[in-house]
């Protein structure tokens, strides 16, 4: 396996595109595959490489698809196998690779493993492809606190279900539709390898694989820590990067990856996974995966009370998170770069500034940042058109599970109502599954049927038709960050030096390629205030290579940056 600096997705861009969200060709209010190819030219002139869709196979969609009910089909809502080859067909027509979302930590409740599984009783052929248990000794089965552990449900409450029929519990780290698959069993991995090489031989290019470090469970399965105020205890230490993780990886890479001839890109999303972790995973000598997805950084505007008790963003927390992985990976092993996701609120409306007068330039300025460290950056849709948190007037507004659980719940305890929407205005995951925004039109342009979610109003100003004629709008700013991943060695080979660590609106650092001598400076100003800086030595007159507002002046130092000012300068030396 060839190291991070050899590898075809080291000056790589990835776009990420939610289907349900992106275009909507049919009419019927979703997106789907056809809609995709009708905007593809789109993401060729933004110049991305790789093309990543979330999950687009049949599903009950209790948890928008990530709730898979058989592998190796397409949903109906989305289109049809012969859609989706036509799809991979024209992506790599133009020169980008395609790659699937893999949702194996767990299925629906509605695959016909599970049906198998809990249809044919605790003896069945198929009982052990899921993890069962009985509820606990001397407990009445179904009540409160009969479940076989204490462990909560990512998406709120118990993270077991109790089967009448059988008389025990299977266990659901996420929706209660989401049953966990046991990946103890040799034979359910036999059948996820198999399901892999399925799609690779179909032609796609690779995997971004949820919660993927979720799959090793402390066999005991060990009552969790119950934080003051709940009932449920946090599982999280008996199963992120659980006991044999690295052995499933490896098998995987072994039985799935290395039988196919074409370089394909595989990436672990791996909640709660640690720098050194990382380090294990993507060293290419150990021959497990090219990168993974931490979420340390998104998790810093979060509060005590949990995910959508935000606070405001400390920048010199995100700088010393990023920082330490920039660090951490920079001798063995990758990063994956990201601000938005399908799980995360709008990064303009988290860490910029979305009104009027700041919007594009702290997205343009958020961009910048991102794209000139070192690793693989990922957009995910929208984010290139500075597109911002949508504004929710009710709870009818609201489609995401968690986000209703949550409500639920908060409802229950007594929260204000107001209260509980405010924190799901700051960061819902429906804030990321807003319709694309193509044009001024009605519902965006995005569909001429009625959307699934309501469309941000802001589309009649924020809109990709708009920007695509502006050559100075978020989305040209973009297309050139994109274009310097393609041709300036220093960004994939240099080094990494943060400045300034300590500074609470000045993000500073330098990228230096030892084989050309080519040094990077970026100076990015996060706030609303003028910001005076002193420079590094030498400095002084450097050559911009992008900037987010006209230079004024030459740089010397000190030198002041304008509000939500960014500039990257270069020098040989």
């Amino acid at each position: 396996m060839a190291g991070p600096a050899a590898a075809w997705w080291s000056d790589a861009v990835v776009y990420q595109i939610y289907p349900r969200s992106f275009a909507d060709s049919d009419s019927d209010g979703i997106g789907d595959l056809p809609g995709i190819v009708e905007r593809l030219d789109y993401l060729a002139q933004l110049g991305v490489d790789v093309l990543w869709l979330s999950p687009v196979y049949p599903s009950p969609h209790d948890d928008n698809g990530y709730d898979i009910s058989d592998y190796q089909d397409i949903d109906p809502l989305f289109g049809t196998l012969a859609d989706f080859d036509r799809l991979l067909e024209a992506v790599h027509g133009r020169g980008m690779k395609l790659v699937m979302d893999l949702v194996v930590n767990h299925t629906s409740d509605e695959h016909a493993w599970f049906t198998a599984s809990r249809d044919g009783g605790p003896t069945g052929p198929r009982r052990d492809w899921y993890i069962w248990r009985p509820p606990r000794e001397g407990m009445q089965p179904g009540t409160p606190g009969a479940e076989p552990n204490n462990w909560e449900s990512w998406f709120s409450g118990p993270a077991w279900t109790f089967d009448e029929a059988s008389g025990e519990y299977y266990l659901h780290t996420f929706s209660r539709k989401q049953p966990d698959l046991n990946w103890d069993n040799p034979e359910v991995r036999r059948a996820v390898h198999a399901m892999m090489l399925w799609w690779l031989q179909r032609g796609v290019d690779g995997f971004r694989m949820d919660v993927i470090n979720l799959i090793s469970k402390d066999p005991a399965l060990p009552d969790g820590i119950v934080p003051e105020g709940s009932r449920y205890g946090f599982g999280h230490p008996y199963y992120v990067c659980g006991p044999r993780i690295h052995e499933y990886i490896a098998e995987m890479h072994r039985e799935v990856f290395a039988r196919h001839p074409r370089r394909l890109l595989t990436v672990g999303e791996m909640p709660g996974v640690t720098v050194e972790e990382a380090k294990l995973f993507t060293d290419p000598a150990r021959r497990e995966l090219d990168m993974v997805f931490q979420f340390e950084h998104v998790g810093l505007d979060q509060g005590p009370g949990g995910k959508f008790d935000a606070r405001p963003l400390r920048l010199t927390d995100l700088k010393a998170s990023l920082g330490r992985w920039q660090t951490g990976l920079a001798e063995t092993g990758w990063n994956s770069l990201y601000w938005n996701n399908h799980d995360q609120a709008r990064v303009v409306s988290r860490f910029g500034d979305d009104s009027p007068a700041h919007r594009d330039r702290s997205a343009k300025l958020l961009a910048t940042v991102l794209h000139l460290h070192r690793g693989t950056p990922y957009v995910y849709q929208g984010e290139e058109l500075g597109m911002a948190n949508a504004p929710f007037a009710s709870i009818d507004d609201f489609r995401d599970i968690e986000s209703l659980n949550h409500h639920r719940e908060q409802s229950a305890l007594g929260t204000a109502g107001e209260t509980i929407l405010d924190g799901l205005r700051r960061r819902s995951r429906d804030n990321a599954r807003t319709p694309m925004q193509w044009d001024a039109g009605e519902h965006a342009g995005f569909t001429t049927g009625t959307p699934w979610i309501a469309v941000n109003p802001d589309h009649t100003t924020v809109n990709a038709k708009a920007q695509l004629a502006d050559p100075d709008s978020v989305f040209h700013y973009y297309r050139r960050l994109i274009e310097l991943r393609h041709t300036e060695p220093a960004l994939t080979h240099g080094d990494f030096h943060m400045l300034h660590p300590e500074h609470e609106q000045l993000y500073a650092f330098t990228r230096h390629d030892p084989a050309t001598g080519t040094e990077l400076l970026v100076l990015a100003n996060f706030g609303g205030t003028t910001l005076t800086v002193d420079l590094p030595d030498g400095w002084d007159h450097s050559d911009t290579l992008i900037a987010n507002l006209p230079a004024t002046s030459p740089l010397t130092s000190p030198h002041t940056l304008r509000p939500w000012e960014a500039r990257v300068h270069r020098r040989t030396r």
